[in-house]
């Protein structure tokens, strides 16, 4: 684990260094926010914002900028209860709601994990293929490079600890942000258009489809279980005490400014063409149809980033889960007290943990990507209100967080968040 450092002492040092010229040093201060937005970007959330672009144009962008603020003020809370008592949320679930829920806990994590480690490789594979197509018959592609990512992604993270990691998955965040955007830019359906989208809400009727597309992509913008991974990366990087709280909304800002600059994106590149398909396999069709306006130079750009997205995403699912896991493992299993200074990445069930998601999830390339895809939106999109329930809970007592209590803006947003996926649930 890293050394203990003074968020307030780290911040004044980078704004120093920034000033002499070292962007490095910025990078590594807002780092743990870009880890969440890449690794909350997977292949469901690029196919729903660009189907969600291609029926209803882009009068819904503004869903895009609500569903990442929602996401922000989740994480916000998350990172808050762990400044504030020195436990992460896990730790203060076991702790302070008690033990019955982290063995609840634990089969819905297996379950998840299984269903987005499939869909994930699933993306990959079909991603390489529309890329390297080798194999004449598409699923073969999906299934050798399915499996070839899945294998690269375990050996970066055994390789190289959290340091390699987080310098893998800043580059892949540049590549994905920078090639996607700029597709975007090359197919702009015009300022008028878009500033309207952005800042005057309207949900166009198509086929009676227009709010459940809506709802689907507020919903997926930013991720579901691995918001709670930033806990981990922020004391990775050492930050603890409540004087950090403004350094992690700070790092989490740009992290959700880059997922909804993302899905802003592929929201308009699905509003210039016509798009058809379900999950991954909708990014070959999408990079196919980019290249009559745009070329072959469009397509692969637009490949670029799409593997970046969803290979950053494996990755980071990769080496952020099993923190999960481990933690589960010593609170409800063992039932030992936390101990901070223990690294879990070097602990026996971190180390298992990693290798199943690497594994066995290769069952479900065998299966339909679109059903891997729908079982897993399910699963994840069921633990969205229950995180802010227990935020509402936990962040609401003073005797626990102190000063650092739900305000009244964050208390609205959970609640709407509640209200937001018991309308999801209602319509499903």
């Amino acid at each position: 684990m890293a050394a203990k450092i003074n968020p307030k002492d780290e911040w004044d040092q980078l704004m120093k260094q920034q000033n002499s010229g070292k962007l490095s040093d910025l990078l590594a201060i807002i780092l743990p926010g870009f880890l969440v937005a890449a690794t909350g970007v997977g292949a469901g959330d690029l196919a729903t914002a660009s189907l969600s672009g291609s029926l209803l144009g882009v009068a819904i962008l503004w869903a895009v900028v609500a569903g990442g603020f929602m996401k922000f003020i989740l994480t916000e809370g998350l990172a808050r209860w762990q400044l504030a008592t020195g436990q992460t949320f896990l730790e203060g679930v076991a702790y302070r709601l008690g033990k019955i829920i982290g063995w609840l806990f634990l089969p819905y994590l297996l379950l998840w994990s299984f269903f987005v480690g499939s869909a994930l490789m699933g993306a990959c594979g079909i991603t390489l293929h529309a890329m390297i197509p080798i194999f004449k018959v598409a699923a073969n592609g999906k299934l050798f490079f399915g499996i070839l990512s899945s294998l690269l992604g375990l050996g970066l993270v055994l390789a190289g600890g959290f340091g390699l990691f987080e310098k893998v998955m800043g580059i892949c965040v540049g590549i994905m942000v920078f090639t996607v955007v700029l597709t975007a830019a090359l197919v702009w359906p015009g300022t008028q258009e878009v500033m309207a989208g952005l800042f005057i809400p309207t949900i166009p009727d198509f086929q009676g489809s227009g709010i459940p597309w809506t709802i689907a992509l507020i919903g997926g913008v930013g991720g579901t279980l691995t918001i709670l991974c930033y806990g981990y990366w922020i004391r990775e990087k050492g930050r603890t005490g409540p004087e950090a709280i403004q350094t992690c909304r700070i790092d989490l800002a740009v992290g959700y400014i880059m997922t909804v600059l993302f899905g802003l994106a592929m929201v308009i590149i699905g509003s210039t063409i016509k798009v058809e398909g379900q999950g991954a396999g909708l990014l070959a069709i999408l990079a196919d149809r980019l290249q009559e306006p745009l070329g072959l130079l469009g397509r692969w750009l637009f490949l670029i980033g799409a593997f970046s997205a969803v290979f950053s995403s494996l990755l980071g699912v990769w080496q952020s889960v099993p923190y999960l896991f481990a933690d589960i493992w010593t609170l409800f299993v063992k039932q030992t007290d936390a101990d901070v200074s223990r690294d879990l990445t070097k602990i026996l069930p971190y180390r298992l943990y990693l290798w199943a998601m690497a594994f066995f999830p290769m069952i479900g390339l065998f299966m339909s990507f679109k059903e891997v895809q729908k079982l897993y939106s399910i699963i994840g999109a069921a633990f969205i209100p229950l995180l802010a329930v227990a935020l509402l809970i936990l962040n609401g007592n003073r005797t626990w967080v102190g000063d650092h209590v739900n305000r009244p803006i964050t208390i609205i947003m959970l609640l709407a968040t509640l209200a937001f996926f018991g309308i999801l649930g209602w319509m499903a």
